[in-house]
């Protein structure tokens, strides 16, 4: 496995939330695909559909690639997929929508979890997901590679590694004639059909691949969709030095390895389980090989990113990071910021979604000049199926500033929050719970309890909108070595919201279907249609962040609490976009391990909180004067 140096620098930069000003597009002139006049004489500005999907050539190709994760000596070749018009035998060249994962043999794709050889005949019948159906009689070549060691590509995963990277960036090599390919029967193929133009998509594992080959900076990648993806694997195993859970990086590549091939596999597996290093949750060479934001600098692609704020799969630190490091380097790129959770806009907005991915891909890989980027570049759903547009994200004009933890009326009071000064040398005590859920953590949050603590504003006097990173700092001494901590800012108030914590993640599958593209014998165009799944509850959890206290000074070593010890405890919680309406609190909770989050702490720790000395940075739009407190 390839090993890379990283340092103390690099790694704090991807940990840190990045602030914003604007969508600055300096880059788009070297980047954006010269005009394409054949097209724009449609008249429309959009590709349309003149070529039969029926007639369509399927073929399946193996890439050859520089890797061998299975250590057998032999190089792994990786299968792609690929649907195109047939006139692209007869001369015509077409741009390629990719669509690498490592899900095509069991787990598939899509809210109906397509798959492409269901009866496991060898044969594939089905592309799964609507982009052939959709865009091939559009003029686009679809390919859909089988990342290394999955379904029938050779090797063996390694969870986010360079060889999962490497073995999606050969496949637009060959495309564009750097490497080279067979057939099932061993003959060279070449893709003499593509222009060599690749725009790549895909939600989760698939949106994470994107994001690490367009860090590679490989040519011919002219923009990349990444929905839901991975930005830095550290951030999907562990916050802030908590893990999440044991035997991450080699469970999931089990899990998505060639179902024959995990015996052999289960030394690189077993290998990936070691150097995670889940006993401490430092970061480490491991982790920094999986860190794609530390290699922003190559990027070339332009993104258009597409994220749920309340996703509890792939958080939204991952995009945070990823978007604020694209930010810097002034790379084109496009945001959609919903409601949901780990939910594709297909299945949220879908009509919307397909005509923007379809200008999309036109501007970047036909070179329509349709005026896409021209548009504003955010949309932010604020209520179920309520969006807005904005010219940028964070907002430009929110402000953190701090939030001081203060006192109740009475001990049998909650605290409060006030932009005031302290007077007064408080603090209040809290014992951690390992078995504590949030449910527990939030609800009743007018009683004083052991085990968190809990700070209130006064009912707002006008709405107040959040988006960024909030940030705590927290001023405590600690009765044990090692223990773990948990900030919440929640929304008390009664509402309707998207309801993101049920089954579906805050959408609902219908019996009804609604078709995109044309369809064959084998691979229809239909899939159900969703609606927006929406509860009225008195309060939302807006954000979280988890700590590991042992980790106070870096994430690169853990170092033993001294009991004690007055310790400056800071950490940011995760990134959200959020308004809280009028007459609403807003509340923050202290506590220690979350049950349902991360590996609770067992020892039990109470936690002596300095009032006066520890806050809340809100990052609020106009800042403090938005809000009366």
């Amino acid at each position: 496995m390839k090993k890379k140096t990283f340092s103390v620098v690099t790694t704090l930069l991807t940990t840190i939330a990045l602030t914003l000003s604007s969508v600055n597009y300096t880059n788009a002139e070297t980047i954006a695909p010269k005009k394409n006049q054949a097209v724009n004489s449609l008249g429309d500005l959009k590709s349309q559909p003149k070529y039969s999907y029926k007639d369509a050539i399927r073929e399946t190709v193996f890439v050859q690639s520089s890797l061998d994760t299975d250590e057998n000596g032999v190089p792994d070749r990786i299968a792609v997929d690929i649907i195109r018009p047939k006139e692209s035998n007869e001369g015509l060249k077409v741009p390629v929508i990719m669509d690498a994962s490592p899900y095509y043999e069991s787990l598939g794709r899509g809210n109906e979890s397509e798959v492409k050889d269901k009866n496991k005949d060898g044969i594939n019948e089905k592309f799964p997901l609507y982009y052939d159906n959709y865009f091939v009689p559009r003029g686009y070549a679809v390919a859909l590679p089988e990342m290394v060691g999955t379904n029938q590509s050779d090797g063996c995963p390694t969870t986010g590694g360079y060889e999962e990277i490497e073995s999606i960036k050969v496949v637009i090599d060959w495309l564009n004639g750097r490497a080279k390919a067979v057939d099932k029967n061993n003959q060279e193929v070449k893709a003499s059909w593509t222009t060599g133009n690749v725009g790549m998509i895909g939600k989760s594992y698939d949106g994470t691949l994107a994001n690490g080959v367009a860090a590679t900076g490989v040519e011919g990648l002219k923009t990349i969709v990444p929905i839901g993806a991975i930005s830095n694997w550290y951030n999907y195993y562990r916050y802030a030095g908590l893990t999440y859970y044991n035997n991450g990086p080699g469970g999931l590549a089990n899990t998505v390895a060639n179902s024959s091939r995990r015996a052999i596999c289960k030394p690189v597996f077993d290998r990936l389980n070691k150097e995670a290093d889940d006993a401490t949750g430092d970061y480490n060479d491991f982790w920094d090989e999986r860190n794609y934001v530390k290699d922003i600098k190559n990027v070339k692609a332009s993104v258009f990113a597409i994220h749920g704020l309340n996703d509890l799969n792939v958080k939204m630190n991952h995009f945070n990071d990823w978007w604020g490091a694209l930010n810097k380097e002034k790379v084109p790129r496009k945001l959609w910021l919903a409601q949901t959770g780990h939910v594709d806009p297909f299945d949220f907005r879908r009509a919307e979604w397909v005509d923007t991915l379809h200008r999309w891909f036109d501007y970047w890989l036909m070179g329509i000049q349709n005026g896409i980027m021209d548009e504003p570049a955010v949309d932010i759903e604020r209520g179920a199926d309520v969006w807005e547009t904005h010219a940028s994200w964070p907002e430009t004009n929110a402000k953190s500033f701090k939030i001081r933890l203060a006192p109740g009326e009475n001990e049998n009071s909650p605290g409060e929050l006030t932009t005031g000064p302290v007077k007064g040398n408080f603090t209040q005590t809290f014992t951690d719970n390992a078995r504590q859920t949030e449910t527990a953590m939030v609800t009743n949050e007018m009683t004083v309890r052991s085990d968190r603590l809990v700070f209130l504003t006064n009912p707002l006097n006008e709405d107040a909108r959040m988006s960024g990173v909030p940030e705590i700092s927290l001023r405590a001494t600690v009765d044990k070595d090692n223990s773990n901590l948990t900030v919440m800012i929640v929304d008390y108030g009664m509402d309707t919201r998207v309801n993101y914590r049920a089954s579906g993640e805050g959408i609902r599958t219908l019996t009804t279907e609604s078709c995109w593209g044309e369809s064959s014998d084998t691979d229809d165009a239909c899939y159900r249609d969703t609606v927006k799944n929406t509860y009225t509850a008195p309060y939302e959890i807006v954000s979280r962040g988890w700590f590991d206290p042992q980790n106070w000074k870096s994430l690169l070593k853990t170092d033993p609490l001294n009991p004690g010890k007055n310790y400056k405890f800071e950490w940011g919680a995760l990134p959200h976009d959020y308004v809280f309406k009028k007459g609403h609190r807003i509340g923050v909770i202290i506590a220690g391990s979350s049950y349902q989050r991360t590996l609770p702490s067992t020892t039990g720790a109470t936690f002596k909180v300095h009032l006066g000395q520890s806050f809340i940075n809100l990052p609020i739009v106009e800042g403090k004067k938005a809000v009366n407190f």
